[in-house]
C-alpha cells in the first residue's frame, strides 16, 4: 500500500480525481478524441467540402479518392501540392452499371480555405463564404470517403451528422438527469410512501421491453411534423425513458447518506432540507453522478441510430448517423459500396471513446482509492 503526501493529503477532492483520472492512458486518449468529435460537431458547417444535400448524379457511388499532399514540380522536386486523382467510368454490360476505377493521369488540386456558395454558420447567425477545405476549382470532385445512390459526398454527411447525434446523447441524457437527480433525491430522502411510490414507477418503466417501447413511441409521431420537432420528440423520448437506472443510483446514495454524522449534524444545527442535500450530501457523490452520466451517454446515441436506422426515428432532411446508415440496407451497398458503413464507424468511434472515459471517471470517483 503506498504511503500518503502531504500533498496528497491537502488536496481537494476534484484534484484528486483529475490526478486518478490522468493515470487512466486510454480514457485520456478518448477525451481528446471526444473534444474532437465535439469541435467537429460544433463546426460542421465550416469542416464539411460541401453541403450535406449538395448532389451530383455524374458521382453515384463513386468510390473514396486518396489525398495526395505531394505533388512533383516542373522540376521534378517534391513540393507541398494537396490533390486527389479523377475518375474513369465504364459500363459494367452483364449489370449495365458503372464502375469508377481512379484516374492516376487526372488531378484535380485541393486546397485550404476554398471560397464556395454563401452558407449559414450557427443556425443562420451569421454567413461564410469559405470552407477549411475543398476543391480549387468549383465542380472538381472531391469525395474523400465516396459518394452514396444521389452522388452527395459522404465526408460531408458523416461531419454534418456527427452534431446531430452527439447532441442528441448529450441533451437526452441531460434531461434524464434532472428527472433522475430530482426523483431518485426524492425518494431517497424522504423514504416512506413517496419511496415506494417512485420505486413500483421506476419498476414499471423497466418492465417494459425498452425496444419494441422506442419503436411503438416513435411510431405515433405524426407524419407532418418538420423535421426539427421530430428531433426534439425523440430527445424527450429517449430522456423519459433513460432516467430510471439513474434515478435508483442516486436514491441507494441518499439513502446511505441521511444517516451519516454530518447530516445529522447539520439537521440538529437547523439546516434546511435544501441546504442539507445540495450543500452537504450531493457533493459527496457529485464525480458518482458524473460516471453514470459519461455511461448513459452512449445509451443515448446508440438508440438514436437503431431508431433512425429502422426509419422510426430521425427523417432526411436531417442528417444524423443513424439516417445515413439507412443508405445502406441494401445488397449492392454491401457489395459495391462498402464506404456507405463509415457513420457505423463514427458510431463505434464515439461509443467507445465515451465508455473509455466512462471507465476513467468511474475508477476516479474514488480518488483515496490506491
Amino acid at each position: 500500500m503506498a504511503h500518503s503526501t502531504p500533498k496528497r493529503d491537502s488536496a481537494s477532492q476534484w484534484r484528486l480525481m483529475w490526478w486518478q483520472f490522468r493515470r487512466h492512458r486510454l480514457a485520456m486518449v478518448s477525451s481528446f478524441v471526444l473534444l474532437l468529435i465535439a469541435f467537429v460537431g460544433l463546426f460542421c458547417e465550416f469542416l464539411a467540402p460541401f453541403s450535406p444535400d449538395a448532389f451530383s448524379p455524374r458521382y453515384t457511388y463513386a468510390p473514396p479518392q486518396r489525398l495526395h499532399l505531394f505533388d512533383r514540380n516542373e522540376e521534378g522536386s517534391l513540393v507541398f501540392r494537396p490533390y486527389v486523382n479523377g475518375y474513369k467510368v465504364t459500363i459494367e454490360q452483364a449489370a449495365l452499371r458503372r464502375v469508377f476505377t481512379i484516374d492516376e493521369n487526372v488531378k484535380y488540386p485541393v486546397g485550404l480555405f476554398v471560397k464556395s456558395d454563401p452558407y449559414p454558420m450557427w443556425g443562420g447567425l451569421f454567413t461564410l463564404e469559405t470552407k477549411l477545405f475543398g476543391p480549387l476549382k468549383k465542380g472538381d470532385p472531391l469525395y474523400l470517403l465516396g459518394a452514396d445512390r444521389l452522388g452527395r459526398d459522404m465526408l460531408s454527411r458523416i461531419v454534418y451528422g456527427t452534431r446531430i447525434s452527439m447532441s442528441i446523447g448529450l441533451v437526452g441524457v441531460a434531461l434524464s438527469l434532472m428527472l433522475g437527480i430530482i426523483l431518485g433525491g426524492i425518494s431517497g430522502y424522504k423514504g416512506g410512501m413517496v419511496d415506494n411510490v417512485i420505486q413500483r414507477v421506476i419498476e414499471f418503466i423497466l418492465s417494459l421491453p425498452t425496444t419494441p417501447l422506442w419503436l411503438g413511441l416513435a411510431a405515433a409521431m405524426p407524419n407532418n411534423w418538420p423535421p426539427l420537432r421530430i428531433y426534439f420528440a425523440i430527445t424527450l423520448i429517449l430522456s423519459l425513458i433513460g432516467w430510471t437506472s439513474l434515478a435508483r443510483v442516486i436514491r441507494g446514495r441518499f439513502l446511505s447518506l441521511r444517516t451519516e454524522d454530518f447530516v445529522t449534524a447539520a439537521r440538529l444545527d437547523g439546516a434546511s432540507e435544501k441546504r442539507i442535500i445540495f450543500r452537504h450530501m450531493a457533493p459527496s457523490f457529485v464525480s458518482h453522478i458524473i460516471a453514470e452520466v459519461s455511461l448513459a451517454i452512449p445509451a443515448m446515441i446508440l438508440a438514436e441510430t437503431a431508431l433512425s436506422f429502422l426509419g422510426l426515428g430521425l427523417q432526411p432532411p436531417i442528417v444524423s448517423w443513424g439516417v445515413l446508415l439507412q443508405e445502406a440496407q441494401n445488397i449492392r451497398s454491401i457489395v459495391t459500396a462498402p464506404w456507405l458503413f463509415a457513420p457505423g464507424v463514427a458510431v463505434v468511434i464515439a461509443v467507445l471513446s465515451l465508455n473509455f472515459v466512462g471507465d476513467g471517471l468511474r475508477d476516479a470517483a474514488d480518488p483515496y482509492r490506491q
